[in-house]
């Protein structure tokens, strides 16, 4: 798959993953687990590439004795769902225009 496009793709899971509530990192992987197989390096990397691009806030805050960093979605992490589903309606022709032939429309 093409880099980019699986960054965005990754982008778009991560931001999901927290749009019901605040989350963090062990727990934004436990909820994708069963839909992408994603490594704490690169949760890490995801999450400070979207508090860069405004997509989410970061605040600590104490559990169990130790503090923990919790990510906020943004209105602008919002937006960047709703432009994903429309850009994936794109995508989602593409692959049928190349697929048409293995399917038998000609």
């Amino acid at each position: 798959m093409d880099i980019q496009l699986k960054r965005g793709i990754l982008d778009v899971c991560v931001l999901t993953a927290i749009k019901s509530e605040d989350s963090y990192g062990y727990k934004i992987i436990k909820d994708l687990k069963p839909f992408i197989e994603l490594s704490e390096s690169t949760l890490y990397t995801i999450l400070k590439r979207l508090e860069i691009a405004n997509m989410l806030t970061v605040r600590t805050a104490e559990h169990g004795g130790r503090l923990r960093k919790y990510y906020h979605i943004t209105d602008v992490g919002l937006k960047r769902i709703e432009d994903f589903k429309e850009e994936w309606k794109e995508i989602m022709s593409i692959y049928q225009f190349v697929t048409k032939e293995d399917n038998g429309d000609e």
